[in-house]
């Protein structure tokens, strides 16, 4: 046995406003659950704590609970001292219950044709990714689209897919899916991560069901402007300016001996709108030993092309960047883009490995800059944190850079999915949720890794907002300044 104290957050509609938060200690087994847990507190000090359960092992979903911030299924997570206990973010009844139906109920189920059949082997196997679904709506309770827009949801749409997916069910529900909010998903894939089942929602049903209105002409008309000009420049932006690929030649040396040999997978914004930024990358990587080479005949990742589900010109970029990455003979390209990154990890299948520019300087050990005197918080990029599970490198290397780091809760900013281009005033929407978010933050500079929230976060907050190698490269200039001196 062991002795647990935690907090719950207690909600009486009859008597509450909101939430108050109690604290309770409980005597539990070694291993317990949460479920455990608030059942001990329900049989030896409150009888009148209100929470959901049934199963007890994973496959109803009915006592999912937000702890210590983020959803969990209360009888799968191991109960730990100190831990905050709170209800979904959903409409709530009462302490940790959530009302759940009316959501559920307004979502479809199969409506067979009059010919039913048995699934044949490859149906069922198409199926099988977005059939587990245990309706805990935790992926609702976290999606930032739902926060600012009208939305089905997630589960919603993943169900839409899934009857997409069914012979049995021939209804053409595609123009229906797209008046219900199709395109407000940013694919920032926080519903991937906080799915007791890793159900894949974005890639496996949003994505698809994008596909199926772009061949029905119901693409939104900006999605639409950029894959054409993709396939007539194979980029992704207009060029305004001399491009980076203009400015470098093919390989570029380090500054001393070559400690690692890289490829270098530019990305459509940094070739031809942020070129200074993927200029200071490459004499951070100078300074670090990297050899990098770069092929002038690589396009556009297809990235927005995937995102908004305009996958017609695809295999052609693939093949041309796949060809122009072997021909350097490199075994590792490296990215600075998180949604190029995300998308040759993910969407490609590659014959040399892929790595943020941030997991190469971590994993290799990078030189220590002097210290910056800047208090900073840094923005996750969704498809960096999540579409890469890289969230600890940058962290590392700030807090060798400056003289404050502070956390900041990783949430999407708007920029993602083809939302900023297609419906701005949602992305505007979530922007001005992380212009409030840095301001608590009290930090006086922006730090990420990714040209899109770099673009969107500086349009909702006064505070400069810049990229991490840009950054670094300062700490370096000081460091070399402060050398001087001394000489």
């Amino acid at each position: 046995m062991k002795t647990l104290t935690f907090t719950i957050a207690r909600f009486d509609p009859s008597a509450d406003d909101t939430p108050r938060f109690e604290e309770y200690t409980v005597e539990v087994n070694d291993g317990a659950r949460i479920l455990h847990a608030l059942h001990a507190v329900r049989d030896t000090i409150d009888p009148t704590l209100a929470y959901r359960y049934c199963c007890g092992s994973g496959q109803c979903g009915s006592c999912a609970v937000r702890v210590d911030g983020e959803p969990v299924l209360a009888c799968m997570e191991e109960a730990t001292d100190g831990m905050v206990v709170e209800a979904l973010n959903l409409p709530l009844e009462r302490d940790l219950k959530v009302e759940m139906t009316s959501y559920l109920l307004e979502m479809e189920g199969l409506v067979p044709t009059d010919e039913t059949r048995l699934l044949t082997r490859a149906e069922n196997e198409a199926l099988k990714p977005l059939r587990d679904c245990i309706e805990c709506l935790a992926c609702v309770s976290e999606c930032p689209a739902l926060q600012v827009a009208e939305f089905t949801g997630p589960t919603a749409m993943r169900q839409e897919m899934r009857i997409a997916l069914d012979p049995r069910d021939d209804r053409d529900r595609v123009e229906r899916n797209v008046a219900d909010g199709l395109f407000t998903c940013t694919t920032c894939q926080r519903c991937v991560q906080v799915c007791p089942k890793d159900i894949k929602i974005p890639g496996k049903a949003i994505e698809k069901l994008r596909e199926f209105a772009n061949r029905e002409g119901l693409t939104l008309p900006k999605h639409q402007e950029v894959a054409l000009l993709v396939q007539r420049t194979g980029r992704s932006v207009e060029r305004i300016k001399p491009t980076f690929m203009e400015q470098v030649p093919d390989v570029i040396e380090p500054e001393g001996e070559v400690k690692r040999e890289v490829a270098f997978f530019v990305g459509c914004m940094y070739n031809g709108r942020l070129p200074e930024t993927a200029l200071d990358m490459i004499e951070v990587m100078r300074r670090n030993g990297y050899r990098i080479h770069i092929p002038k005949d690589q396009v556009c990742c297809g990235s927005p092309l995937i995102r908004t589900g305009q996958t017609w010109i695809l295999d052609e970029l693939k093949h041309t960047n796949i060809l122009a990455f072997e021909k350097t003979g490199c075994d590792v390209v490296m990215t600075m883009c998180a949604g190029c990154g995300s998308t040759l990890k993910n969407d490609y299948v590659t014959p040399f490995t892929v790595k943020d520019v941030n997991e190469l300087l971590t994993e290799d050990g990078f030189e220590a800059p002097e210290s910056l005197p800047l208090r900073v918080t840094y923005h996750d990029p969704c498809h960096l944190y999540r579409g890469q599970a890289v969230h600890d490198p940058p962290r590392e290397i700030l807090r060798k850079l400056v003289k404050e780091f502070i956390e900041m809760p990783a949430r999407c900013c708007g920029a993602g999915g083809g939302v900023r281009s297609g419906l701005p005033d949602e992305a505007a929407d979530l922007g001005r949720e992380r212009g409030e978010a840095i301001a608590k933050t009290g930090a006086e500079m922006v730090v990420t890794s990714c040209p899109f929230c770099e673009f969107h976060i500086a349009e909702h907050t006064d505070k400069p907002v810049i990229n991490i190698t840009t950054l670094l490269r300062k700490g370096y200039a000081k460091k070399d300044e402060e050398k001087g001196k001394k000489e």
